[in-house]
């Protein structure tokens, strides 16, 4: 706790809300990010942006779908995410800002390891863990309901 009284922990509720704000916003279909005037793009709670300092930052709608750039399949997973291994953490660009999230595949069983490639075009959406019902950030191959 800081000399003045404030508990730290309020610092982070303004972050939390935002980031659960863009959550909202992506599961309705209207995800976005935030963009400096040099283009570089990030997400909320951004304030500046994270390259060059700029603090005048818009909002600007996500691409409808991303091309993964890398990934990585996770058979042994932490504690949080038990219950949906094996599962692919995938990074994906999004026009100005990369998104990272699970791959899903709604043609293969919850037991299959999904099925992903480095290029592959995918759509964002926002989903559950199985683990503990958390939300999350999903990807699913474009063209997928």
């Amino acid at each position: 706790m800081s000399d003045d009284g404030a508990d730290p922990a309020d610092d982070a509720v303004p972050a939390d809300r935002d980031y659960a704000d863009w959550l909202d916003a992506l599961a309705d279909g209207d995800g976005f990010a935030l963009v400096c005037s040099d283009g570089h793009g990030s997400l909320p709670p951004r304030r500046v942006c994270p390259e060059c300092g700029a603090a005048d930052l818009s909002r600007e709608p996500l691409d409808e779908t991303g091309t993964v750039e890398t990934y990585s399949v996770v058979h042994v997973p932490s504690p949080r995410f038990a219950d949906d291994a094996p599962y692919a953490t995938a990074v994906v660009e999004f026009g100005p800002t990369r998104l990272t999230g699970i791959v899903r595949d709604g043609d293969r069983g919850s037991d299959a390891t999904p099925d992903v490639e480095i290029g592959d075009s995918v759509a964002v959406d926002v989903g559950e863990r199985a683990t503990d019902g958390e939300r999350l950030v999903v990807f699913r191959p474009a063209g997928e309901s």
